[in-house]
């Protein structure tokens, strides 16, 4: 068979099948890629954030939410944060930097299936507080934890 006949089939069938799924619906950019909320990580304060991203900014605080993060952070550019919750019907997890210029970090849309144990890397701009928002029943609960950012790992 001809080289250039086979690179036109396989290319013909790849464009016909992406076309089908994309026009199906089953393949949707937003779904397949994560949604952006350009507002949220726009918004200057954490009610902003809040607002934006989950819908609310009316938090309460819940001992149910375990956030784990390091007393002082030598790297401000990557501080590993470690969030879970033992509740149910957990929707979407939020952490919050509040010295950031943009407080949202980050979002977690999660399903029923997925366990709410949340393991990243943030970056933080100062000594701040950093809050997890945990969505579950369509209420907003919360814990925080000061963490102190050093220069150069000195302590200062």
């Amino acid at each position: 068979m001809n080289s250039l006949r086979r690179k036109f089939i396989k290319t013909a069938t790849f464009v016909g099948v992406a076309a089908t799924t994309i026009g199906t619906g089953v393949l949707i950019p937003q779904r397949v890629l994560g949604a952006y909320v350009k507002a949220a990580f726009d918004a200057k304060d954490v009610n902003g954030a809040l607002m934006a991203s989950l819908g609310s900014d009316q938090h309460s605080a819940s001992d149910a939410i375990k956030l784990k993060a390091p007393d002082i952070a030598e790297n401000g550019a990557v501080v590993p944060i470690t969030v879970s919750a033992d509740m149910g019907n957990i929707d979407s997890i939020a952490i919050i930097s509040t010295g950031n210029v943009s407080p949202l970090t980050s979002t977690y849309n999660l399903t029923p299936a997925c366990e709410p144990f949340i393991s990243t890397r943030i970056k933080m701009a100062k000594t701040s507080d950093v809050i997890a928002v945990v969505k579950a029943d369509g209420k907003l609960y919360s814990t925080s934890k000061e963490v102190k950012v050093t220069i150069g790992g000195c302590g200062g």
